[in-house]
């Protein structure tokens, strides 16, 4: 695991910094729900700090959760999803396979070509991702055009298949409602590049809800114990 001083200059423990950060990724509480919470243990945190503290370890828990993540299969099953975002509504991109494991996910301000093209290139850079051979997508006719872009390309191989069944699809229109349920009870995100940064955060928390990473995260003290180290503090 990685040591890196992300908490200098904090004038809070770093295990309580992670405690309100996860429970607010992994739970639908707001930040005031929390200030509360912590007064009970003797902690004045104004909710303005604890945003603050998600907006930076919301990423950071992402990108460390990603290195201990098992390879999902070839079979993606890729869909999009509405958010709003300051009175207007974002697309989502999510992928997951067959199984339900979290592939990757995207947000966007647009829905177009470009924007399914970003989304999949980025979901190919992780090492945990296997190549898809099969890829499931809804009508939308911008998937077709991005896959064929990315195989000229050579980011894809030639003979992926691609499916335009709906029903097939149910198990990623499922996997949207936790995030969804997450979102929804937030009151409104207010900037796109903060909705981003939560939105890593809870994906984050719902990849380990899943199983998805190596150390079988069964518990909420597994949980606990595992963010810890990956941010290199006891527990």
């Amino acid at each position: 695991m990685e040591k890196e001083n992300l908490f200098k200059w904090k004038h809070y423990q770093p295990d309580i910094i992670l405690l309100t950060v996860r429970w607010y990724l992994r739970y639908s509480l707001s930040f005031r729900d929390l200030v509360e919470m912590m007064e009970e243990r003797g902690f004045s945190i104004a909710h303005t700090t604890i945003m603050r503290w998600v907006h930076q370890y919301g990423p950071k828990l992402d990108e460390r959760v990603r290195r201990h993540l098992k390879p999902t299969n070839d079979s993606w099953r890729v869909d999009e999803t509405y958010i709003k975002v300051k009175g207007q509504w974002m697309y989502l991109y999510r992928a997951v396979d067959s199984e339900g494991n979290t592939i990757d996910f995207y947000l966007s301000e647009s829905r177009d070509k470009q924007a399914a093209k970003r989304f999949l290139k980025k979901a190919l850079a992780f090492s945990y991702v296997s190549k898809p051979r099969v890829i499931t997508v809804d009508k939308n006719p911008t998937y077709p055009v991005a896959i064929q872009e990315l195989k000229e390309e050579k980011h894809m191989p030639e003979g992926i298949q691609i499916r335009q069944v709906r029903y097939l699809n149910n198990i990623v229109e499922q996997d949207h409602r936790f995030i969804k349920k997450r979102v929804r009870s937030m009151l409104g995100l207010k900037f796109f590049r903060t909705a981003s940064w939560m939105i890593s955060g809870i994906e984050a928390m719902h990849m380990m809800k899943k199983g998805q990473v190596h150390q079988g995260v069964k518990s909420a003290q597994n949980e606990v114990e595992f963010i810890h180290k990956l941010f290199g503090i006891a527990s």
